[in-house]
């Protein structure tokens, strides 16, 4: 069986891992960039593309490699790859399966602000402080943010590769405000960095336990930092779909229906 798998996140590395280790079906995996490329290629996809994907491009994809199931595991802020991904489905008569990363639960307090995009971040963040604003919430983002506020108390952390660096001098990050790390950090190294930095403020969004939102938002409420939240797109498409957020119920079901 035939399947594509839209990747470029840790989940979706973690279900072509398994799907390959299945050896039941042939994965194509697509991805935004090189480096998700590597990891699909790494957890064991058979073919990777790697660029974005206009609708009319998926439906070709999708017909080319007689693929039979889309597996969209894309990010849950990724709402057009997810658009374009059922409505190619649609189009093209095949199963539509999404992963989607579970929401943490974190207790109600009066430091967290949930906003709905990053430009009313931007400007919410304006309006609680004069001090320095440290932006965890990516390089893609981080326009609206700057557009709003000051860039001599605007820091940011982003991944250590040129790319993302190069995003952020371009759009006006001072260099010397660049954090540049990879991973999914403790609270308390989240503490000790936002003291370090004397942040008074942060800016993430709802990216569930992968992007590490919990430890993120714990860390400032422990330091008597605010946290500004922007919560995930709603994809009304998504209505009646096939939604997974459990790796091994996605692959049971594909091994069930294959």
């Amino acid at each position: 069986m035939n399947v594509m798998v839209m990747a470029g996140t840790k989940d979706a590395a973690n279900i072509i891992k398994k799907l390959s280790s299945t050896q039941k079906f042939s994965i194509l995996a697509t991805t935004t960039t090189s480096y998700g490329a590597d990891i699909a290629k790494t957890a064991g996809a058979d073919k990777v593309i790697s660029k974005g994907l206009t609708l009319e491009e998926l439906i070709e994809v999708i017909k080319t490699n007689d693929i039979n199931i889309l597996v969209d595991a894309t990010h849950p802020f990724a709402a057009n790859a997810t658009y374009n991904a059922i409505n190619s489905s649609k189009i093209t008569g095949i199963t539509y399966l999404r992963f989607e990363r579970p929401l943490e639960d974190f207790k109600e307090n009066d430091l967290i602000h949930e906003v709905s995009s990053f430009e009313e971040a931007a400007l919410k963040a304006g309006k609680i402080t004069k001090g320095r604003v440290l932006h965890l919430a990516g390089v893609s983002t981080l326009k609206p943010i700057i557009d709003k506020i000051d860039s001599s108390r605007l820091f940011a952390r982003v991944l250590p590769s040129v790319n993302s660096i190069q995003k952020c001098i371009d759009i006006g990050i001072k260099q010397e405000n660049i954090i540049a790390m990879q991973g999914v950090f403790s609270k308390e190294f989240n503490k000790t960095l936002f003291e370090e930095y004397g942040i008074s403020l942060i800016i993430t969004k709802e990216s569930g336990q992968t992007g590490g939102t919990l430890s993120k938002i714990n860390a400032a409420i422990e330091l008597g930092i605010d946290v500004i939240l922007v919560t995930r797109p709603k994809v009304a498409e998504l209505k009646n779909k096939d939604i997974f957020t459990d790796l091994d119920e996605i692959i049971n079901f594909m091994l069930k229906n294959r």
